[in-house]
């Protein structure tokens, strides 16, 4: 779940490198202005992107540490391994002792069925509260709440983590399970957060800076992203799980301390509603009613209904694979390659630094230069992630598996071209709703290949571990199948809008020679 959202590079991207009218000025001084003065514009002008940066950055910081949580703990406690084979599990001595593989692999199997509970659990939750969390916000103008309930629920979840380690023999791995995702889950996630951060950002922003300022939120996402997980391994090696936790609480008390205290709702055009209490306010189904109903009509455009429901769906199948692959691509590399935090911490911000260049140079190329429609984008990318992953799941050494990440370098734009599309064929009033499906879908796609990652690479991890890799290039090629067929029906659509003009055109001209004829 963290990342996707840790993905979600889209919107930073189009700012960073879209077209000119992608950059409205506030006004024609601004418009003038260098790189250095705007940037220090933004940074002037900063709200949110504190609170936000000090609770992404610790909850990708944890990460390894709570991976190697749940495998020191399935290894020591809920199997009983000794101590001397876990310690050698742990180091990657695999000349230890006989059985190491065969150790390595019970542990990881336990590891993978609790990653299957975490996913269900935090994908069912978020994606409830999603169905009426936006039209509650709107409705009571309540920006604040959906910010502040995310941090305290990963300020529960990392001091039950603290706590998890000092009870470290007396309590098991399912105790994990609950702090890292129960408490989480039933404050939203990220999802709510970003909610709340966006709705806020639109509430105290003009239409002019609007495109400016969501922009610089999602590039402090990456750059959180990016630290996170570049030095998520490296603390983790050298301050261990107390000094990961500790460090990652603080920082989320800061982002909880700046929220209450700098954050205000915006009070202009607010409505008195009279509060018939929380749950009656909140769980309001005529919102969910309106918000699919609105999603799903039919219009004058062509096929709308059938190519709205064809993109949710090509959205699916491009974020799945990344969803599935994260829950078992460290226990993969610590198999295939004896990989520690360490280098699992290198390769991940290699890939992501990778895959975020790879997305600015084809918005850059194929979108500027060459002015390529979106499905052909997203048909690039996609053929680019299937290259990929074959690469990656036939890796016999680590110089092979590095090549991988050049090969998808292009992957990255599938997204933004799935949501470019989506955006052009549904109103200016029908965004929200749509991008509240949207959110509904990111939630529940973890629920799908999470637990279908995890028990493929749980039924192959003897004899081909790298399976879920040629899974997920399969699982991708309906994509190319989905984008082309999309990219078909824009063109259809523009050649019969074409012929609508022309045949206006004809009929106007033909009845001014009519009318020159009658006179």
């Amino acid at each position: 779940m963290s990342l996707e959202k840790a993905r979600s590079i889209e919107t930073g991207l189009q700012t960073i490198v879209g077209r000119p009218e992608d950059f409205p000025a506030i006004n024609e001084k601004v418009k003038k202005k260098s790189f250095l003065t705007r940037s220090k514009y933004i940074l002037s002008h900063m709200t949110v992107e504190p609170m936000l940066a000090f609770y992404i950055l610790p909850s990708m910081m944890i990460a390894i540490a709570v991976q190697n949580l749940n495998l020191e703990k399935a290894c020591r406690v809920n199997l009983g391994i000794s101590m001397e084979h876990c310690d050698a599990l742990t180091i990657r001595n695999q000349s230890a002792y006989p059985d190491y593989q065969k150790d390595d692999e019970r542990v990881q199997t336990l590891a993978t069925y609790l990653s299957m509970l975490k996913n269900l659990v935090q994908s069912t939750i978020p994606a409830i509260i999603l169905l009426f969390l936006g039209s509650w916000s709107d409705k009571y103008h309540k920006r604040k709440a959906c910010m502040i309930v995310p941090v305290l629920g990963d300020i529960a979840c990392i001091t039950g983590l603290i706590f998890c380690v000092y009870y470290f023999y007396e309590w098991p791995m399912e105790m994990n399970l609950i702090f890292e995702s129960v408490f989480p889950a039933i404050c939203g996630t990220w999802f709510a957060m970003f909610t709340g951060v966006y709705s806020y950002i639109s509430d105290v922003s003009s239409e002019e800076e609007r495109t400016m300022r969501i922009g610089a939120a999602n590039t402090v996402t990456n750059i959180c992203v990016c630290l996170g997980t570049a030095f998520s391994g490296i603390l983790y090696g050298y301050i261990g799980f107390y000094g990961v936790f500790f460090t990652g609480l603080v920082m989320e008390l800061i982002s909880l301390t700046y929220g209450c205290f700098s954050i205000h709702d915006s009070t202009e055009n607010k409505d008195k509603i009279e509060s018939k209490g929380f749950c009656s306010d909140f769980f309001q189904t005529s919102h969910i009613k309106d918000t699919f109903k609105t999603a799903f009509r039919s219009s004058n455009k062509r096929g709308r209904k059938r190519r709205v429901i064809g993109t949710m769906i090509l959205f699916v199948l491009v974020v799945g694979p990344y969803y599935g692959e994260i829950n078992v691509v460290y226990f993969f590399t610590r198999l295939r390659f004896g990989w520690n935090s360490i280098k699992y911490s290198f390769f991940t911000t290699f890939q992501f630094v990778a895959s975020t260049l790879g997305t600015m140079f084809s918005l850059w190329m194929f979108s500027n230069k060459l002015k390529l429609d979106d499905p052909i984008l997203g048909i690039i990318s996609s053929c680019s992630k299937i290259l990929g992953v074959v690469i990656y799941a036939f890796a016999p050494t680590e110089r092979y598996f590095f090549l991988g990440v050049a090969a998808e370098f292009l992957n990255g734009t599938s997204f933004i071209a799935a949501r470019a599309m989506i955006s052009k064929l549904v109103e200016a009033e029908e965004l929200g709703k749509i991008n509240s499906i949207l959110g509904i879908l990111e939630a529940l796609v973890p629920l799908i290949y999470g637990p279908l990652y995890n028990r493929i690479y749980a039924f192959t991890i003897d004899f081909f571990p790298g399976c879920f890799y040629l899974v997920g290039g399969v699982l991708t090629f309906p994509a190319v199948i989905l984008f082309y067929w999309l990219y078909l029906e824009q063109k259809k659509e523009f050649l019969e809008h074409n012929a609508e003009l022309i045949n206006q055109h004809e009929s106007k001209l033909l009845e001014n020679h009519t009318e020159k004829i009658t006179e």
